[in-house]
Formats: structure tokens, sequence, C-alpha cells
């Protein structure tokens, strides 16, 4: 009898010991209901973040977020390898025109959702035939930084041969052009080594030219001939601007702390650094080199004084022209899943964007310039280049660049521009030649 009871205490046991293992498991079967939001987040060092504000929301709606982090350099695989499954996202990322490419069958429209109503500038978010499919959710923005301190003190001097008073009267390339020769000439007197700092041009350090540089001209040229950037057009240009290209890069270079030749050997980190320690007056940068500049040691320009004047290169009507603002970052909405899914992504955004709570992880956890009307002028990271950004965006009647080098066709292609630069720089190329190459190599990498 003793033997018989314990066979059946201990079935029992085992029965409850299973039961109580499936209804643990029984959550991660039906995460997906109407009441959850999976998104795959696809920067590992803001995943802690993001587990966070999943315990904050939950708090405020009930609702619960999932967050799944791709490992770093792996976004793409781990989105396609979920996106067959039922655990696929209903929130995932995009980096722009070409990550929609690949993903708009997954797309939705999200041009009447709460998010995109309070965007400011609606040209940044990704579009086709009318409908939004990625919604940028940070903003970056790069031109030409300047010293104040220094422009000031060639304003003063009473010797120098252009009639402005201050940088809010340099609004075109040919004001630009005659600012920085004849500051060039009055260097010692204002104690820098050139205006410009070095243009960074050894391999793997000419992004500022090869990729950000270019945006301007290409922008021009896709925006006039009204190119889709979601099609096939994309895959041909003739670099119409590229003497306007030219123009500027000239000014860089024959402008400078150093000689021309030896740009091969120079780092964005040596330029940032001249900018920092007063050797010039001006760099070409984004808002994210304000750390490089503060943590220079010796560091000598005051924030106050760190300014963004727009790249101007010569175009008609540029005095209207802003910074090149933009993103690689564009959230968007899984079409494959049900309506009460996609409601709740589109519900938990707009929190994360818009409520005190999530604006509060949005500015000092994730530190997130962003693009909507629902921040303040007080709700940004606090850096002077990031005022500026924000400064810039907000500027009546002015036309700040989008980054279109999101469709550029290849890193082969922008390290073989860098590398035609610099044999340009060292006088080995022609401008003829790097034009060829550029419009060859261009159509060559699209296919």
């Amino acid at each position: 009898m003793k033997k018989i009871i314990s066979l059946f205490l201990a079935a029992a046991m085992l029965a409850l010991l299973f039961t109580g293992c499936g209804k643990s498991k029984t959550p991660n079967k039906t995460e997906t209901t109407a009441n959850t939001i999976r998104f795959l987040n696809f920067k590992p060092e803001v995943a802690p973040v993001y587990e966070r504000i999943a315990e904050a929301y939950k708090k405020e709606t009930g609702k619960t977020l999932i967050v799944e982090t791709a490992a770093s350099g792996n976004y793409e695989q781990t989105l396609a390898a979920k996106m067959g499954t039922k655990e696929a996202p209903v929130l995932f990322q995009i980096n722009g025109p070409k990550g929609y490419l690949n993903w708009k069958d997954y797309c939705a429209d999200l041009k009447n959702t709460e998010l995109y109503k309070h965007l400011k500038n609606k040209n940044l978010a990704v579009t086709s035939n009318g409908n939004v499919y990625g919604i940028p959710y940070v903003l970056e923005g790069y031109g030409i930084i300047y010293n104040k301190e220094i422009t000031d003190k060639y304003f003063s001097l009473e010797n120098k041969a252009v009639d402005f008073n201050s940088m809010d009267d340099v609004k075109s390339f040919e004001a630009l052009k005659l600012l920085a020769e004849d500051m060039q000439k009055h260097a010692k007197e204002l104690g820098i080594k050139g205006v410009f700092a070095a243009t960074s041009l050894k391999t793997g350090e000419d992004w500022r030219w090869q990729t950000h540089l270019a945006n301007i001209p290409v922008y021009y040229e896709f925006n006039k001939n009204n190119v889709d950037l979601t099609s096939d057009a994309v895959n041909k240009i003739n670099f119409e601007y590229s003497d306007n290209f030219k123009n500027i890069f000239d000014l860089y270079i024959n402008n400078s702390t150093v000689d021309k030749k030896i740009l091969g050997s120079k780092i964005v980190d040596e330029s940032m650094a001249e900018f920092a320690l007063g050797e010039c007056a001006m760099v070409q940068n984004g808002n994210w080199a304000w750390s490089q500049i503060k943590n220079i040691s010796g560091n000598k320009v005051k924030a106050e004084n760190i300014k963004y004047l727009p790249i101007y290169i010569g175009i008609d009507g540029e005095e209207n022209q802003g910074l090149c603002l933009g993103t690689e970052n564009f959230l968007a909405v899984n079409a494959k899943a049900s309506e009460a899914e996609q409601k709740n992504a589109e519900d938990f955004m707009y929190w994360l964007f818009s409520s005190d709570t999530g604006k509060k992880f949005v500015v000092n956890d994730l530190g997130l310039i962003t693009p909507f009307d629902t921040f303040g002028e007080n709700e940004i990271p606090d850096d002077p280049l990031a005022k500026e950004v924000i400064l810039w965006t907000n500027k009546e009647n002015v036309t700040n660049i989008p980054w279109y080098f999101t469709v550029f066709p290849s890193q082969n292609f922008k390290n073989d521009f860098g590398a035609a630069l610099l044999q340009y720089s060292q006088g080995s190329k022609s401008w003829d030649d790097v034009k060829k190459l550029f419009v060859e190599q261009w159509a060559e990498e699209s296919k």
C-alpha cells in the first residue's frame, strides 16, 4: 500500500511539474496579442535603455513592449530571419530609401499616424507614391562649423577686403569665398594657421567629402530632375553640379592649415583638434563632433562661440539654404501584422516621442535630437552643435538639405571617389577625370 501511495504521489508531482512548465512558456507563445508590441532594435548599446522604457510603458499603459536587439552589424540578417516567424517584429527600422526597397512588402503606410503629423520636416520621411513608409526618429546635421570669436576678430580688422559685418552676411558661395580667401591673407593677425582645418583624405577618413560633401550636388541634381529615391532612377547620375563641388572643395584645400599635397596623411581627429585648439576658424563636420571638440586637451574654443554655416556651393537661390539635416534611422511598421498590432506599434511610437516619460528617455538616455514638434526648446541634448541644429531646423524660409547619400550605390563607390579626390588634390588627376570616375563608378556599382 505504501508503494502504491508513493507511486500516486510521484505521478501527481510530475503532472504538476509539467503543468507548471507549460504555464511558464505560455506567455512567449501568445505574446503577439492586441496588447503587445514586438520591436527589433538595431543598437546593442541602447538595449538596457529600452528595457527600462518597456517597464515604464507597461506601467503607464498596461501594454507589453517586447524588445529584441540584433547583434552589432547583423540587423538585416536578424530582421530577415525574424520576419517569417510568429515572432516577427511589428515595429522595426529601415535605413532609408535603400532599406525601404529591401522591405517594401512589409512596410505599412504611416501618413495618417499621429507621430508623422508631428514631423516638422515631412521631406525627411521615406516616401513613395504619396505614402509614408519610414518616419525618421533622430535628427543629425552637418555644415561648416565656425569659431565666432575668430570670425568676429576678422570683422573688426580695419584693412579687411569685404564689407561684411558678421557671419549673418555670408549667404552664398561667392560671399564665403571672398571671406575665406581674405581671412587666409590675415591668418597671422588672426592667430590661425589657416581658415579651414585640414581636409582629411587618408583612406577611411575621407567620408566628410566622398559622402557628406557629395550629398549636396547629388541632392540638387536629383531634386531638379524629380528623381524618386525608391526607384531605379537613382542608378544613374550625370554629376551636373560637379563644378560646384569642385568650387567648395578647392576653397577648403587652398585655404587650409596645411599644404594640400599632404592631405592623404590627415585624419578627422587631427582636423577637429586644429579647430578645438584655435588653429583654424572653420571645419566641415556634423553635430556629433562636439564630443571630439570638448575632449581635446588644451581646448580653447568656447561652447558659446561654436556656430554653424551652411555649405554653400554656388547654386541659384542658395541664400535660403540651410544645413544638411537627416538620418539613416527610420521607424517602420510591419504591414503583415494585424490592424490591432499595427495600431499598438503606432501608439507606442507616439508615446515615446510625445509623453513626458518617453521624452525624458529620448533626451537623457538615448541622447537624440528629434525631428518632432512635440519637443520644446529645452528638450535637447546639452551641447552647442545640437542647439545649432535645432536653431537651423526651426528657421523660417530656409530649406535644409536632406541626406541623399543613403542612396549612394556602395561603399566601394565612395572609396574610389575619395581616392580620386586625393589624387586631384595632389595634382595627379584632373577634375575631368574625377567627374568621369564619379559618373561611371556610380553606374557600375548600381548594377
